[in-house]
């Protein structure tokens, strides 16, 4: 007998002897008395569900995040060749999953595919992936072209928040009697319809312009420097909306104290620290797991606390994100490490919660899709109107400045993080929430063919860049030198 022969006659003889023993125990286990103590005097918690219940959530939650992943990137590489931004097929994707097609088409397959046990662990990757994204939002953010091209991007940037805004708030005095829900108070309303209205897509732009071969001309790195600084003073004012509406009376002022104290603790106090772990990793010459739980526990510390404070959690990640230079290796290293399992997985699950959470059908009649159209024509005027007049009296062109004013247009991802907050605090009711999930959609996609309309033959599609992601793209667009050769070298190996 060889040794392969006789080593599986000894396991079968062990695996024998094993079930035999087993046997012999179980019956005279079997003989034993039933126990008679509850499970309450032993310390143990109430049978839960039946037995295979949490493995049947299991099997759905897989089986959701792979049909999420796999359409998003359908949907992605669609809008790619119809040459719009792979971000707003996933976004589009994420809503047809939901009640508004998959629901309303094959209602059976959507209660199989998504069942309200589903949603809460799908929100909890979704909430995850926003603080990551705004995290990496931060990280890019780049000063030294904000300060390069201040004086016109500053203006044109607070000028398409504020023109938007006043005209939002104006159009929540028509909305709120119409559409709001009982006890929604009107300041809360009209501050979400303003915000809602303000908000530009920093890193959808960004592609926008990549695509449309313009991300290096001096109009692309005005408007990406305007989305830059509208990106920080939409979320700063977010987030003060977010206090008001969350605290009441009093509370509001201790909101407020209590954010500003946040933000001397993080200047004084996190600002060195992480300055000090930049220098750390300049010199390692790659990012160790050590650091990267370091990052990581600064990370969801801030964003507990500015949770805690009342101003959801995504915007202690930005504020992490604000302080580490953009360019610097730590920085480069967490996006790479980051930004895959981001685009890839986490923030699909955003869309596709989303896509749960609207259902165009609640959009009506005649009168709500007026109502609808009515919300797209304010936004566009808004953003457009305070954009092209802001870069008009800076300096530029007026074929320049209406083209400005189309490319802040572009709200996409943003626009979702703002209408489910707003959604998430009772603020605005499921059919509002439909309504301006339409409007953030249209005016995204409106932005590259009238952009084409307006810049004619000056634009062109740029050559494809496969294997850089939009967050690659956003920092190419942004004039980085280094992170260029950095990209390049990756590609070529």
């Amino acid at each position: 007998m060889n040794r392969g022969a006789r080593e599986a006659l000894i396991y079968a003889v062990l695996l024998s002897a094993a079930v035999f023993l087993y046997l012999i125990i179980r019956k005279y286990g079997d003989q034993l008395a039933q126990p008679t103590r509850a499970a309450a005097q032993l310390g143990v918690a109430a049978a839960g569900p039946p037995g295979g219940h949490d493995a049947d959530v299991m099997v759905h939650i897989l089986l959701a995040l792979s049909v999420v992943i796999a359409c998003a990137r359908l949907g992605g590489m669609l809008f790619r060749f119809l040459h719009q931004p792979a971000v707003v097929g996933e976004i589009v994707a994420g809503i047809m999953l939901g009640p508004s097609l998959l629901g309303h088409v094959w209602p059976g397959a959507f209660a199989y595919l998504l069942p309200p046990t589903v949603a809460p662990f799908l929100d909890v990757l979704a909430q995850l992936g926003i603080i990551l994204y705004m995290f990496l939002v931060g990280l890019e953010l780049d000063p030294v072209q904000v300060a390069r091209h201040g004086r016109a991007a500053v203006a044109i940037s607070h000028a398409s928040i504020v023109t938007p805004f006043l005209l939002g708030t104006l159009l929540a005095l028509l909305l709120y009697p119409e559409v709001a829900a009982a006890g929604i108070p009107f300041t809360g309303f009209s501050l979400f319809i303003g915000v809602s209205m303000s908000v530009t897509a920093f890193p959808v732009l960004s592609r926008i312009l990549t695509d449309l071969g313009i991300n290096k001309t001096p109009l692309g790195v005005t408007a990406l420097t305007s989305a830059a600084v509208d990106d920080v003073t939409a979320w700063c004012l977010l987030a003060v909306v977010v206090g008001v509406v969350g605290a009441h009376g009093s509370e509001s002022v201790i909101t407020v104290a209590m954010a500003v104290a946040y933000i001397v603790l993080m200047t004084v106090l996190v600002r060195p620290t992480v300055g000090r772990l930049t220098i750390r990793q300049e010199t390692s010459g790659h990012l160790t797991q050590g650091m990267m739980a370091i990052v990581f526990v600064l990370l969801l510390l801030s964003a507990l606390t500015t949770d805690l404070i009342g101003i959801h959690a995504m915007f202690g990640a930005f504020a992490l994100g604000a302080i580490i230079p953009s360019d610097s290796k730590l920085a480069h290293d967490m996006t790479d490490r980051l930004e895959d399992v981001l685009v890839v997985l986490l923030l699909p699950t955003f869309f596709a919660l989303t896509g749960l959470r609207t259902e165009i059908g609640l959009v009506s009649g005649l009168h709500e899709w007026m109502l609808c159209g009515l919300i797209i024509a304010v936004a566009s005027i808004g953003k457009f109107g305070g954009s092209f007049v802001a870069a008009r009296l800076t300096g530029s062109s007026w074929r320049d400045a209406s083209a400005i004013g189309v490319l802040m247009n572009t709200r996409g991802l943003a626009e979702l993080i703002v209408l489910n907050i707003g959604l998430q605090l009772r603020v605005i009711n499921p059919r509002v929430f439909a309504m301006l999930v339409v409007m953030s959609l249209v005016t995204t996609l409106a932005t590259s063919p009238i952009l084409r309309l307006i810049r004619g033959k000056e634009v062109a599609a740029a050559p494809s860049e496969g294997g850089v992601s939009w967050m690659g793209r956003l920092r190419m667009a942004l004039h980085k030198p280094v992170e260029i050769s950095r990209r390049s070298l990756h590609e070529n190996t």
